[in-house]
């Protein structure tokens, strides 16, 4: 097989024939087996630590970094919500390490800010629907690689951004160090990173509006602590702990100011005093590895995590706040809080009894408690739910055939969900719900083959099945009607989403090419409905979603060139009568988009980036149109050697004035947010 296909898909540089053994080696710990990426029969990309620095030239968002390198992401809502940013048209399973970061309980939508870009090393992604991760894939997997140790000992980084249009209050400040220790036993990497990141201005060089119940990224203040330490017990074993403690808060010093949709008046903002706490994020995810290279011929790894994520929303009079007899014009807030504990145990054996058959298997154990309670007046939300989540897995490979892989693998979910009798808030009734201990059981099974036509050229089908809560805090918290039990209530089933998927990727010494197109259908789907207060609730319907995508990279001396696009479409249930009738909109599914990018080594020292982003104009529905728009990003770097690199970049290069993709498929006066204008970012970064 050639390891061609294990080129990041927009990388910075290109592999060479000559480096192509050591890279056949490698694996993507996503799949849970030491398989070269060109052997599995998926859409797989791997984002280097080159790619994420490029992008964090100019940009801070790890969402936006994901839209700007996979073609089937959304675009970024450039806040501190992640609601309605999909992998095609599904919720992917954020993952830090392997520790899920997802909240499959009351969906929290912050699962992309958990962590500071400065402790990632790389990032995988598996898309479409998978179950060898368990709950929360149905639109792929996005795992995070913490940094590990190696390379210098210290590194340090510091970094400025502000809008062109001035403004002191625009200003943004980020600085970070890393300490790594490489000794003949014991490996350690710690870092620390500081951020205070001021308002964005739209390119009309106004305050862009912040996001007062859902929390926004600027006016805010973040800290993010972390540590990995490695030691080997002998020459086949080893344990490693990882903890890393994220915080990111809301100043409270800005105010929304009402946009007019009809008008074309996009959201904006002023100086204020909120009322409550600000938003907040606060994160604490730890993991403890033990390896073994020789257990019973294969390879053990046994994974303990926990995950402790505390957020805390923005308040209002909404009417789903208010109860007579605690008064009128109640102001609240809510906070999810969540704590998970788990274990992943994985054997990997290759060559299984002597033959061209590998094998991975193991089990998952997921606990997960949630509940959702209004801050200020005590009152639960959501109740106190509890779910025990079981899984074996078994994934068989099998290669005797020259020029073909086969896989095939199976995985049973089995849940329980346990939740006390309650009571919902007044706005809903003050329903009484009787509680109840529902169970889930799920096979889920996936195969798919690989055929290596060429050197060059190989093709693959899969099919494979996704499973996922549908955000039961959201279901329960909703109950409007009398005389229901949690054990009753349809709309707790969980989401499974049947993928099929067959694809075509071509590499030589200039050129990488990928494409695919899949189908993405669920019987009883999970679709988010806001409401005028931008609450969302869920709607379980029957969803197909198809797509397109393609990926292309040129090399043509000391540039590269790369081309992403994609086209998702997708339909639902409206009426309940079986047939998918009623277009996805914008907070469930992303647009036709395009991604070009351009780079250039002008010498060893310096080199430069330019990047356009276009989404194209979308018809929903007859009367829900959203208008496409374009974005520049650049780029240059200098490399000093003593005094460290420079980097200068440039996000929206051309100042565009836009109303975001969120803002137009979701508009309300509250959040008809434009883009950020044009914003320059100057980083110094030094290792010695």
């Amino acid at each position: 097989m050639s390891a061609k296909y294990l080129i990041p898909l927009m990388g910075l540089s290109f592999v060479s024939q000559a480096d192509q053994q050591d890279i056949e080696r490698v694996s993507v710990t996503a799949t849970r087996g030491a398989y070269p990426v060109s052997t599995v029969p998926a859409a797989i990309s791997v984002i280097s630590q080159e790619d994420i620095q490029a992008q964090l030239a100019h940009t801070q968002d790890l969402s936006q970094i994901l839209g700007n390198l996979l073609p089937s992401f959304s675009p970024s809502r450039q806040k501190l919500t992640s609601a309605g940013e999909t992998l095609r048209g599904r919720e992917p399973l954020y993952m830090i390490d392997g520790v899920p970061q997802s909240n499959p309980l009351r969906n929290g939508s912050r699962d992309g800010k958990t962590i500071d870009p400065a402790m990632i090393e790389r990032i995988e992604v598996i898309r479409g629907a998978n179950a060898i991760q368990g709950m929360g894939a149905s639109g792929g997997i996005i795992n995070i690689i913490t940094k590990s140790a190696g390379g210098k000992a210290h590194q340090v980084s510091l970094g400025f951004s502000a809008p062109t249009s001035g403004g002191s209050d625009s200003q943004s400040f980020k600085s970070s160090y890393l300490f790594s220790h490489e000794g003949e036993q014991t490996e350690l990497v710690a870092g620390v990173s500081l951020a205070s990141t001021g308002m964005y201005r739209d390119g009309n060089g106004d305050l862009i509006g912040v996001d007062g119940t859902q929390g926004d990224t600027q006016d805010s203040d973040s800290q993010d602590f972390f540590v990995k330490v490695k030691h080997a017990l002998d020459a086949e074993q080893s344990i490693q702990l990882m903890v890393n403690h994220y915080d990111i808060q809301g100043n409270g010093d800005y105010v929304v100011v009402n946009g007019d949709v009809d008008a074309g008046v996009p959201t904006s903002a002023e100086r204020g005093e909120i009322q409550g706490g600000a938003p907040q994020n606060k994160v604490t995810t730890a993991s403890l590895d033990y390896q073994n290279d020789n257990l019973w011929g294969g390879q053990l790894t046994w994974q303990w995590f926990l995950q402790d994520f505390a957020a805390l929303y923005g308040g209002g009079t909404f009417g789903t706040f208010q109860d007579p007899s605690l008064g009128e014009n109640i102001y609240d807030q809510s906070q999810n809080k969540s704590t998970k504990l788990g274990s992943r145990l994985t054997w990997f054996k290759q060559n299984l009894g002597g033959t061209d058959l590998d094998l991975v298997t193991g089990l998952d154990w997921l606990n997960d408690e949630t509940f959702q309670e209004l801050a200020l007046t005590g009152r639960k939300w959501v109740p106190e739910a509890k779910f025990n989540n079981l899984a074996p897995f078994a994934q068989l490979r099998y290669d005797g055939l020259e020029d073909w892989v086969f896989n095939l693998g199976a995985r049973y979910e089995y849940g329980k969900l346990k939740v006390d009798d309650f009571t919902t808030l007044a706005s809903y009734g003050s329903a009484f719900v009787e509680g109840g201990e529902p169970s889930f059981n799920e096979l889920l099974s996936n195969l798919g083959v690989v055929y290596q036509i060429t050197p060059e050229l190989r093709v693959f089908a899969s099919y494979s099945e996704g499973f996922s809560m549908p955000d039961v805090g959201r279901v329960l918290r909703g109950i409007n009607q009398p005389g229901l039990s949690v054990a009753s209530f349809l709309s707790l089933q969980p989401v499974v989403s049947d993928n099929r998927e067959i694809g075509l990727d071509y590499a030589n010494n200039w050129l990488s090419v990928q494409t695919s197109y899949f189908q993405s259908d669920s019987d009883l789907g999970s679709r988010l409905q806001a409401d005028a207060d931008g609450i969302y609730s869920v709607e379980r319907e029957k969803t197909e979603i198809s797509g397109f995508e393609a990926q292309a990279q040129f090399y043509f001396g000391a540039s590269s060139v790369g081309i992403n696009y994609a086209r998702t479409q997708g339909r639902y249930d409206g009426d309940d009568d079986g047939v998918v009738d009623s277009d996805l909109g914008g907070a469930n599914i992303s647009p036709e988009r395009l991604n070009l990018y351009w780079q250039h080594a002008w010498n060893p020292d310096l080199s430069s980036r330019v990047q356009l982003n276009k989404l194209f104009d979308m018809t929903f529905e007859p009367g829900e149109d959203f208008e496409g728009y374009l974005t520049l990003d650049a780029s240059l770097r200098y490399d000093h050697g003593q005094w460290g690199s420079f980097t200068l970049g440039l996000e929206n290069l051309t100042d565009k004035q836009y109303i975001t993709y969120y803002g137009q498929t979701n508009p309300a006066p509250t959040r008809y947010f434009p883009g950020m204008g044009r914003t320059v970012s100057l980083t110094w970064q030094l290792a010695f």
